[in-house]
Parts: C-alpha cells; structure tokens; sequence
C-alpha cells in the first residue's frame, strides 16, 4: 500500500482535471468552438516556454505567470474572431493554432533540449503532478461548479472565455495539451445525454485506467491517458440505449 502513495496526487490531479474540464467541454462543444480549447491551449504552452526562456519563469499557484496571458491573449483573439468575423471562423482559429505551435518551435530551436520541452507541454506528465497546481486546479473546479450552480448563465456570457483559458493554463500546465484537449471534447461530444457530472466521472474512470497502463507497462502517461479515456467512453457510449438517461444541459453545470 505504502509503495502506491505517491499515486495519490496523480490521482488527485486526474479527478480535478476532469471535473473542471468535463463541464466547460459542454459549453465549448455547443458554442462550436472547439478547435479554440486547442488554440487557448497551445498559446498556454507557449507562454510557459517563454517563461522559461525569456521571462525568468514567474509563477503563479503553479503556472507560469507568461502562460497564464499568453492564454488570456489568446482567448481574446478568439473572441474577436467570433464578434467580427462571419465566416471561416474555424480557419482564423486554425491560424492562431499554427502560430503558436510554430513560434513554439523557433523559441526552443536553439535549446539542446527543445524537443523534450515540446514533447512535454504537448503530452505532460500527470505521473509527477506538482501539489500547488493540483490545488489551483482543485479551487478553479470549486468556482467553476458553484458558478454553474448559483449562475448557470454566466457560462453563456462574456465570462466563459477569460475562465477557460485560466482553466486551460492550469490544467495543460499539470497534464499538457493533448490530455486537455482530450478531456474537455471526448465524454461530452460522445455522452451529450448524460449530465456533466456523470459524464465526468466516465472521464475520471478512462484517466484511472490510463494511469494504471503507464504504471503497469511503462508508457508515456499523455498518451495512455487519451486512449484509456476513448476507450472507457465509447463502452458507455455503445451502453446508452440501455440507459434512461435524459440529456446533458450544455449551459449549465
């Protein structure tokens, strides 16, 4: 029992993770923005490399102060392509992606261990959470549930995006992009009759899992945790009509 104590955070990491990210992937998924959580995120990953290289790594609650604008950048460039363009919104969001993506590459170019610092924003390590993030997640799902509770619109409102891209920062910061991405689109684009809560705890099942195949067979835990969560979501999703399920409230938490 001893030796599996240092799970505990990971663990800890996984249940915020999914519980902040699961109920705002409603929202994303039925305002159409998807591709913008992967944007958001990919600028948070850029902003913690510029931390590092250029900004002397200030941190806050556990995530780079730099990462922390670079998303609120980035999700004010998304609002603006929402409010001024009418069409191809997706392609303006898709640019905004490719450029944070490529600049993250120039920043790191010239760094003898630049790759191992992309692979890492991109597929991070929830293995080795670190306890100040796991808390600032923790309290980030505490706001985002009470909010959903006492003032289910404000995730409607001009509100959502500056309280998603803070959520973006801190969970990339403790899980990298590919989760995040990951855990805000799949549950809610497959389980939409299922209220968010119990969506997220078909998300908290597939991180478990992923976290177990890391341990027991020594894989990159990013990508265990994405496939485990696929896989555990598309059982409940082949089960649903044996379910009396009635459907999710994309708005509401």
């Amino acid at each position: 029992m001893a030796a599996c104590e240092w799970l505990l955070l990971p663990v800890a990491g996984s249940v915020m993770l999914c519980l902040l990210l699961v109920p705002l992937g409603y929202q994303v998924i039925a305002r159409g923005v998807i591709f913008a959580d992967l944007a958001i995120a990919q600028w948070a990953a850029l902003g913690t490399l510029a931390g590092v290289h250029l900004l002397g790594g200030q941190m806050l609650a556990g995530a780079s102060v730099s990462s922390l604008l670079f998303a609120l950048l980035a999700a004010l460039a998304v609002h603006l392509i929402f409010q001024r363009v009418s069409r191809g919104r997706e392609a303006w969001i898709g640019v905004l992606y490719v450029l944070g993506a490529n600049l993250a590459v120039l920043l790191v170019s010239g760094d003898p261990h630049g790759a191992q610092a992309l692979q890492s924003s991109a597929s991070g390590d929830l293995l080795w959470a670190a306890p100040p993030l796991v808390w600032a997640t923790s309290v980030l799902v505490l706001c985002v549930w009470v909010m959903g509770f006492c003032y289910p619109e404000w995730m409607v409102g001009r509100a959502f995006l500056p309280v998603f891209a803070v959520a973006v920062t801190y969970t990339v910061a403790l899980a990298g992009i590919y989760v995040v991405f990951a855990t805000l689109i799949i549950t809610p684009l497959f389980l939409r009759r299922m209220p968010p809560f119990h969506a997220a705890f078909v998300a908290i099942s597939g991180h478990l899992a992923g976290l177990v195949c890391s341990v027991t067979f020594d894989l990159p835990v990013g990508p265990a945790v994405v496939v485990a969560m696929l896989g555990v979501t598309l059982m409940v999703y082949g089960a649903l009509p044996l379910l009396p399920l009635r459907p999710g409230q994309p708005a509401q938490v």
